[in-house]
């Protein structure tokens, strides 16, 4: 059974998670105050509606405490996103996401009771920093606050050398738990197994300790 979604809120955050869960084959509900935004996902989403969201009575009316996961995609109006995001969870929407503009905003929508907060612009611009620093990561994805999950290009330096004697857990706490190798992902990789250029490395720690592997190892 397809899972249900509503996004709402369709600038440049919601459209884009609305047209990639369609990619993905859910069901999607498209919703937004602008008519022309929704007339835009008329034909792309499994419904497009224009709704006032701050409105218990459309929220109900929609039927969206049915859904499996609603998203809070609201931009500019902090307002907005604050009192759909608590009213959401008033009616009984089990999962809510909501996007963030600012830390303030973010310690709001927790306190009211949404599931995850997102920073699309902040969490963005960590990707950025991280790809301007080093030609070598490729990618970037943040757990929490202090840990992320990172993906490292083997270069020229580390070529031949094995995990084993790196010692990476042990100089800099980082796991690296796959390693990339072509078309094939190598799981609990062999320690002793020497290193191969262009192998990515999948590493998971502390955001501090991957700063000092990539200034330390990879530069």
């Amino acid at each position: 059974m397809k899972k249900q979604f509503a996004v709402i809120g369709l600038g440049r955050f919601g459209s884009s998670i609305c047209n990639e869960l369609m990619n993905l084959g859910m069901e999607v509900l498209a919703m937004d105050k602008s008519e022309e935004r929704v007339n835009e996902f008329a034909t792309i989403a499994t419904q497009a509606v224009i709704a006032d969201t701050v409105d218990e009575s459309v929220l109900i009316k929609l039927g969206l405490r049915n859904f499996d996961h609603v998203i809070v995609a609201i931009g500019e109006d902090i307002q907005s996103s604050i009192l759909t995001t608590l009213m959401l969870k008033e009616i009984g929407v089990k999962h809510v996401t909501a996007k963030a503009q600012n830390d303030y905003h973010e310690k709001v929508l927790r306190k009211i009771g949404a599931d995850h907060v997102v920073h699309p612009e902040r969490d963005m611009g960590k990707r950025m920093a991280h790809y301007i620093v080093s030609n070598n990561v490729l990618e970037y994805i943040e757990l929490s606050d202090e840990y992320s999950i990172v993906e490292i290009r083997v270069n020229q330096h580390l070529v031949g050398q094995s995990l084993l004697s790196l010692n990476i857990r042990a100089e800099y706490g980082l796991n690296i738990v796959a390693i990339k190798r072509g078309e094939e992902i190598i799981v609990s990789p062999d320690p002793a197994d020497p290193l191969q250029l262009d192998d990515v490395l999948i590493v998971i720690g502390a955001d501090a300790d991957i700063n000092r592997f990539e200034t330390k190892v990879l530069d």
